[in-house]
């Protein structure tokens, strides 16, 4: 018997049709999080600009506290499905219900920080928990 490598993955016609009709999981998840910012009626990240004052919602992926020039500043990153914002809050070591994985709308004035987008000291207000 000769040892001849296969494919961990079957590469049949049928199985190539169905790897490119199925998406995968964070296409999906990013989907939902568009079609909920146009239904509240947002901007999405990825059309933000430079000094533009806009409304934007979406998941927070992550939060952590640092010192911005020796004050705390507590930096979300938002995530929309299109892009990511980072968002700050200076002064402010916690926020009650600012944790990864809460949905929250936040407005303000859109500033450009080495290719990414920062909104300082938003206004914001969480999602009711029971449209997550």
């Amino acid at each position: 018997m000769s040892a001849v490598p296969r494919s961990e993955k079957p590469t049949g016609r049928f199985r190539r049709m169905l790897d490119r009709l199925s998406t995968s999981q964070e296409e999906l998840h990013s989907a939902e999080l568009q079609q909920d910012a146009e239904a509240v009626g947002c901007t999405k990240i990825c059309d933000c600009g430079d000094r533009q004052i806009v409304k934007v919602t979406g998941t927070l992926r992550t939060v952590t506290l640092r010192p911005r020039a020796g004050v705390p500043a507590l930096e979300a990153e938002l995530f929309d499905g299109s892009a990511a914002l980072d968002v700050v809050w200076l002064g402010r070591r916690s926020i009650v219900g600012i944790e990864p994985g809460r949905k929250l709308i936040a407005s303000g004035r859109i500033s450009m920080s080495r290719g990414r987008r920062v909104l300082f000291n938003p206004k914001y207000e969480l999602r009711p928990l029971g449209q997550e």
